[in-house]
């Protein structure tokens, strides 16, 4: 077995798809300190300079003949508008900036993820989670401040048999502080995968036997991902004005 992985060694076949998602220190070094500067800095940083070029540069001149940034920009701000109004009503409306900022921040980190050699910062459950928490804490006081109590209505199945009721409750209760978890894991899951198969057939691309049929992989692959890229940031956004409408309108 020893002389097996000596020789897979040797031959190139040892390939680690894991390792594009480990953080490093910038500058150097191996320790990691609440304030070092790391990759994942680097590219979260980088996903808020192109939010702000696209909505903000982008979209200055207010044109009536828009440029290409200008027609980015109002198709995304149209898109996730007419999303908050429909899932979460016109009463959720006041809360479209923090959706908007979730989505493209989002969509943003995962396309410069795909850009060769760079790093996907939404693969990562430390960045995930914050964001998941973050809406389940939002929606949580939203609906205590607006229902008072009876935000405690989302829990309680109105609709069905009352020795069913408790039982449904606790289910619903469960449920509810599931969120965070599904919320991140989804996104974060989803990104990694498609980048650690990627990793694994550019790993077969040096072997000639095999080499068109692994470029022919990473191609559907890419194409994939580019989709994957947009439907994760869709699909985040969506479930947080689902959770918006539920605290708005916490009766079943």
């Amino acid at each position: 077995m020893a002389s097996e992985a000596h020789g897979a060694e040797e031959g190139g076949l040892v390939f680690h798809p894991m390792d594009q998602f480990i953080i490093k220190p910038l500058f150097g070094g191996d320790t990691i300190h609440w304030y070092t500067p790391t990759n994942a800095t680097l590219w979260m940083a980088l996903a808020v300079v192109a939010v702000i070029a696209m909505m903000v540069i982008g979209t200055r001149r207010r044109a009536i003949v828009p440029s290409r940034s200008q027609s980015i920009g109002e198709l995304a701000y149209g898109f996730i508008y007419k999303m908050v109004e429909d899932v979460a009503g016109k009463d959720a409306v006041k809360f479209f900036p923090y959706i908007m900022t979730l989505f493209m921040f989002i969509v943003f980190a995962n396309f410069l993820g795909l850009i060769p050699m760079s790093f996907t910062t939404t693969s990562h459950f430390a960045v995930t989670v914050v964001l998941a928490l973050l809406v389940f804490l939002t929606v949580t006081v939203v609906g205590f401040v607006k229902n008072g109590a009876g935000f405690l209505g989302l829990f309680w199945v109105s609709s069905a048999p009352l020795a069913l009721r408790p039982i449904l409750a606790v289910i619903e209760l469960i449920s509810y502080f599931v969120r965070p978890v599904s919320h991140s894991i989804r996104l974060a899951g989803n990104v990694m995968a498609g980048h650690a198969v990627i990793k694994v057939f550019a790993g077969f691309a040096a072997i000639a036997v095999v080499s068109p049929v692994s470029v022919l992989a990473i191609t559907a692959m890419y194409g994939l991902e580019v989709l994957v890229a947009f439907i994760q940031a869709y699909v985040f956004t969506i479930l947080t004005c689902v959770y918006l409408k539920d605290a708005l309108h916490p009766s079943h």
